[in-house]
């Protein structure tokens, strides 16, 4: 697969900041049942405690935690629907990221702080602070070209690499359906 130079990878730079700021699309939705594995949805619930139901995100756990479970500020991977297209290159690939959900959505610090709820089908998220920064596996899939776009100073403004969030009001969600910033 091509990974995009620096300079492909700028020229998109615009598109993805067309974005938008309150309401936007879910495009995919992706669970991984176990590590490296994909399953791309239709729908999916998500739960307080477990996340994305079906996802190993509580399992596979994390080093931030003492109890080694998933830490419960990054429940959800989320990243934008533009930035993903663009890095990479055909949408078959987007779940090769490992996010969970990706939307047409300005994931920015200016426009989604830390706190900030998003309605998702039935559910509500919120976005939390913990950064969400690409990884060895990232370069691998997209290029260290597109590491470097995702963690620049720009990218991480944009938080092109994608943001997390957590569960605060379970519920079913869709693809197709609309995401909306709780104001």
């Amino acid at each position: 697969m091509k990974h995009l130079s620096k300079e492909e990878l700028e020229s998109g730079l615009d598109h993805i900041k067309e974005s938008p700021a309150n309401h936007g699309e879910i495009m995919m939705i992706v669970r991984r049942p176990e590590i490296g594995k994909r399953e791309v949805l239709q729908e999916c619930e998500l739960d307080l405690e477990l996340g994305l139901v079906g996802d190993n995100w509580k399992t596979r756990g994390s080093s931030r935690t003492n109890d080694g479970f998933g830490h419960p500020d990054m429940q959800l991977n989320i990243m934008n629907a533009r930035a993903i297209d663009l890095v990479a290159v055909e949408k078959e690939r987007w779940a090769l990221a490992g996010d969970q959900f990706y939307i047409d959505l300005d994931l920015s610090d200016e426009n989604l702080p830390p706190g900030t709820r998003l309605s998702l089908g039935d559910a509500v998220i919120e976005v939390t602070a913990i950064p969400h920064t690409g990884c060895k596996k990232f370069v691998e899939r997209f290029g260290i070209e597109a590491m470097k776009f995702v963690n620049s100073e720009q990218g991480k403004k944009l938080h092109l690499r994608g943001i997390n969030a957590k569960v605060v009001e379970s519920g079913v969600v869709c693809v197709g359906e609309l995401v909306f910033k709780i104001v």
